[in-house]
């Protein structure tokens, strides 16, 4: 997990902060018709000619407000956070995560310092914020900043990479801050990478665009700001005040509460003055991606085969909506949500989703992992309606103590649930608990919940269920007693077996060490991978294939000889091609599933769905 280190908080002012408190805050179609592919991407064979399906509206959703979890009366929880292990350092500067996702107590948070009192007069002594360099490449912004310019207004700093949980879990907390502060405030993000393909601009405006960040991003790929800062952990957040000074930092989740206290303390003292010092013009900004390019699919995250049904599931991540797809013609048959955000139960055409990823089947119902309403949701494939059945559209702040459960699972406030899995006896649902770095298991017949794989701490080690550690799981696969993970933060995948109560690592690095990742095929003491995001399988368990998601390849784990190699997607670094595996291109898939001898592929930052033929090694785009 992440861990939470209170930095040295330079000398401002003392609030008396708030109570302890740990952040949080579809049509039926009546004839079948296709997904238009999006312009400039070839089309696939299909049985039909392709029928244009129009995105959802435009029409900026009302955000989801984040909200402060309650513990839920069925059992103790435990309210102090986790801390994880020291992890290694990166190459280029001394780096952590911080724990049980990093979450910072409201009393605890970071806004300390100054005179004993709670003065709000400024310190004569606080340091002068160093200014940003001149040759970095900025995004959301149509030129570089520098803090000169921003004199007079209050300029948060967040230090993020972008596939860490807790810094996605700070996005609503910042949009928060700048709907309350829209004048007197400025958020810049500072994006210094964890992993290299995080370091790329293109990639970074892909993930600005995903999600819908409206403030200026620096691409801090060499953690220039990062040192001069003194940040070492993500995410980290700095305040700099109206006359240039740094003020403030901290690393963790920060609840919404602590900075509106500190940022209404600071403003109330500079308009005391009487001396105009905060300036309150908004800035100008220039939206990466600001006009919708309306595709049918906008960042699909997951995808989901159903050969029995004949039907193709597709997580709509960021039209917050699922499509189902005819499995042979690829005309699409519903729409499951009214592409808006929202967790709103009821028919297909009024139900809302938020960021859905993950889904599966069983008996007859679809589950999905509403990953930012922080849920579970069952479709009634029948009846077409969605309902929720565990979480409560709250992100949880607390670990569980391990194997307790809670009784009723609409109760309990889970924490960005990445994909689902159902056992072989339909009676229980897995679900990939990325925030909390566990996976949990769902009594479907009682509808009891708790944690069930891991610890809750962030790492990389191989114990019991109970005892062993994993580091922000996003995809499972259930085989033959064994449930596979894609560990995305350990750049792993992960093999539970269920009945002998252990966990290994049978692809990606065998040592306990974050920072140990990379794109290298072979046994597995030698292969590499980065940032896997799904995995999936054949019946009998003998091939496992990888979203192997940050070197944009899809590769298959060999459980007999053990060795990972590379089967589609050979030139990795991302793009766009259909063709022979060899020259076929993806861009970060984030999930895929495996049916007779086809591959589906969620192509996440092309906006496509992809099959693969196995027997073949052709690659066409879907929708």
């Amino acid at each position: 997990m992440i861990r939470t280190q209170t930095f040295h908080c330079i000398r401002w002012f003392c609030l008396v902060l708030l109570m302890s408190v740990s952040l949080a805050a579809c049509n039926r179609s009546a004839a079948p018709t296709t997904l238009a592919v999006p312009t400039l991407i070839p089309t696939a064979t299909a049985a039909v000619a392709p029928v244009t399906i129009a995105a959802p509206p435009t029409a900026a959703p009302t955000p989801v407000a984040s909200t402060t979890a309650a513990s839920p009366a069925t059992a103790t929880v435990t309210t102090a956070p986790v801390t994880t292990a020291t992890v290694t350092t990166a190459p280029t500067v001394a780096a952590t995560k911080a724990g049980n996702g990093g979450q910072v107590n409201a009393s605890d948070a970071f806004f300390g310092g100054g005179a004993p009192g709670g003065s709000s007069e400024p310190d004569l002594y606080a340091d002068r914020a160093p200014e940003f360099p001149a040759d970095l490449e900025w995004l959301n912004t149509d030129r570089p900043l520098s803090l000169a310019q921003l004199t007079g207004k209050i300029v948060l700093l967040d230090f993020w990479t972008y596939g860490c949980i807790n810094c996605i879990h700070m996005i609503p907390v910042i949009e928060q801050i700048e709907e309350t502060f829209p004048d007197e405030v400025v958020v810049i993000g500072v994006h210094s990478a964890k992993f290299l393909n995080e370091g790329e601009t293109e990639n970074l405006r892909q993930i600005v665009q995903r999600y819908n960040l409206h403030h200026p991003v620096i691409n801090d790929d060499e953690f220039v700001v990062w040192r001069s800062f003194g940040a070492n952990a993500w995410p980290t957040f700095g305040v700099v005040d109206p006359r240039g000074n740094i003020v403030a930092l901290q690393s963790g989740e920060v609840p919404f509460e602590a900075f509106e206290r500190y940022i209404s303390g600071m403003i109330e003292y500079y308009d005391s003055l009487g001396t105009d010092e905060i300036d309150r013009t908004p800035l100008e900004l220039a939206l990466e991606g600001a006009t919708d390019p309306g595709t049918p699919l906008r960042f699909p995250g997951k995808v989901l085969a159903d050969p029995e049904g004949n039907r193709l599931f597709i997580a709509d991540s960021n039209h917050h909506r699922i499509v189902v797809a005819d499995l042979t013609t690829y005309e699409v048959l519903n729409v499951i949500g009214d592409g808006q955000r929202g967790l709103v139960d009821g028919e297909y055409n009024e139900a809302r989703f938020n960021q859905p990823q993950g889904m599966a089947l069983g008996d007859g119902w679809l589950y999905v992992a509403d990953t930012n309403n922080h849920a579970i949701r069952v479709v009634d494939l029948e009846a077409m309606k969605v309902r929720t059945i565990a979480g409560n559209g709250i992100m949880g702040t607390s670990l569980a103590p391990f194997g307790v459960a809670f009784t009723d699972a609409r109760e309990v406030p889970l924490r960005s649930p990445w994909d689902v899995e159902v056992s072989a006896d339909g009676e229980s649902l897995y679900i990939a608990m990325a925030g909390m770095h566990q996976v949990w298991r769902m009594n479907l017949v009682t509808n009891s919940i708790q944690s069930f794989i891991g610890d809750g701490r962030e790492a990389q080690m191989n114990a019991r269920l109970s005892t062993s550690e994993l580091a922000q799981p996003s995809g499972l696969f259930l085989v033959n007693g064994l449930l596979y993970i894609a560990d995305s933060e350990s750049s792993t995948i992960r093999a539970a077996d269920l009945e002998g109560d252990s966990v290994m690592a049978v692809s990606g690095t065998p040592n306990n060490d974050l920072f140990d990742y990379g794109d290298t095929d072979g046994a597995y003491t030698v292969n590499r991978l980065q940032h896997p995001l799904g995995v999936t399988g054949n019946a009998d368990g003998s091939q496992i294939y990888i979203a192997d998601t940050y070197n944009s390849k899809i590769k298959l784990y060999d459980p007999e000889t053990q060795e990972t190699n590379t089967v589609f997607g050979q030139t990795g670094n991302g793009g766009y091609r259909d063709g022979a595996a060899d020259v076929a291109a993806f861009d970060e898939p984030g999930g895929l599933d495996y049916v007779d001898g086809t591959l589906y592929v969620a192509d996440t930052n092309n906006h496509v769905i992809r099959r693969a033929e196995l027997a073949t090694g052709a690659v066409t785009t879907l929708v």
